[in-house]
């Protein structure tokens, strides 16, 4: 899907839709309605901006997050449903979809126990790491 030849901060609409989880015809509308502002290839095939993308990205209402959670330190909080636990003598792994996100945690059974984890739950995984590894695809 990715390809050479665009600017390194120029997305296609179609490239946009998959890192966003919306249709290509919402990009397409984002576009036509002047939430994102586009230009036109040599070929005359729209053209994102990746600084216009992050000022939208940015503009956008913060993540759903239930009002009963108490407030707390961690700022990367992810909203989402339990898809599965999966429980030993000792041990939890609770997955959790977040939007595409889909986001693992291993803890104690005892933890999981006492939340009463299910799928189907809402739950927010909240990440607290010192080491966040940034990657960029090849230009």
């Amino acid at each position: 899907m990715w390809s050479a030849g665009l600017m390194a901060t120029d997305y296609r609409p179609a490239q946009v839709a998959e890192l966003l989880g919306v249709s290509v015809d919402t990009v397409r509308r984002w576009c036509d309605e002047g939430k994102l502002d586009t230009t036109r290839s040599s070929g005359g095939h729209r053209l994102i901006s990746g600084a216009d993308l992050a000022r939208h990205l940015t503009e956008q209402a913060d993540a759903y997050e239930p009002d009963s959670l108490t407030k707390q330190s961690a700022r990367n909080r992810f909203t989402g449903i339990v898809t599965r636990v999966q429980t030993d003598t000792i041990t939890a792994v609770v997955e959790i979809q977040a939007g595409r996100h889909r986001i693992v945690s291993l803890m104690t059974r005892e933890a999981a126990d006492e939340l009463g984890l299910e799928p189907g739950d809402l739950a927010v995984a909240a990440v607290k790491s010192t080491t966040v590894v940034v990657e960029v695809p090849d230009r």
